[in-house]
């Protein structure tokens, strides 16, 4: 059950970090107008993230 969550969780994660790449990339006009604001916005996220699976696979 935990790594089901785990997996839809993984999912929703990549599905949110496309769409947030295209909502930069929609406004920006060149590559570091896209990767900044993305990694600074997506990285906590992910950061969060990577703590909770090491929380619920112990």
């Amino acid at each position: 059950m935990k790594r089901l969550l785990l997996v839809a969780g993984l999912a929703l994660l990549i599905f949110g970090s496309v769409l947030v790449f295209l909502a930069f990339d929609r406004t920006s006009h060149s590559a570091s107008d896209t990767l900044r604001p993305f990694l600074i916005t997506m990285l906590p996220v992910w950061i969060v993230f990577a703590a909770c699976v090491r929380i619920l696979l112990r």
